[in-house]
């Protein structure tokens, strides 16, 4: 875990995440104005600030500590030991056969306990 407990706020990065929120904000409405073009165009431009609206976040003290915590994250996934196809079939069967057991199983305590409370309370069910 990390040491750091206090932030120090960079007043840049203030102004970087308003820029980030006006720039999506304004696609939003953009978006909703010029829905008379074609959707194609207002995907590209969506993109294009999408893309202009990342890259500003990135520049920020939150968002290089993300962009640190994805790689980390991918080198992490890397090194998981995968099973293979055959291993997942028979799991997956395995849990399947569990499955089906336990099911008959509870189904038969159910019917034996419905014959019995039928039986001591007189109504059938």
């Amino acid at each position: 875990m990390s040491e750091k407990t206090e932030s120090t706020s960079n007043p840049l990065d203030m102004l970087k995440w308003l820029v980030v929120f006006a720039l999506l904000i304004g696609l939003v409405t953009a978006n909703y104005m010029f829905g008379e073009y074609s959707v194609l165009y207002r995907a590209l431009v969506a993109v294009a600030v999408g893309a202009i609206a990342l890259f500003i976040a990135a520049t920020t003290e939150k968002g290089s500590t993300f962009l640190s915590f994805a790689k980390d994250s991918r080198m992490e996934v890397r090194k998981v030991i995968w099973p293979t196809r055959q291993e997942t079939n028979q799991t997956t069967l395995i849990v399947i056969a569990a499955t089906v057991v336990v099911g008959l199983i509870l189904w038969g305590l159910d019917g034996i306990i419905v014959r019995v409370v039928g039986f001591i309370t007189g109504i059938g069910a």
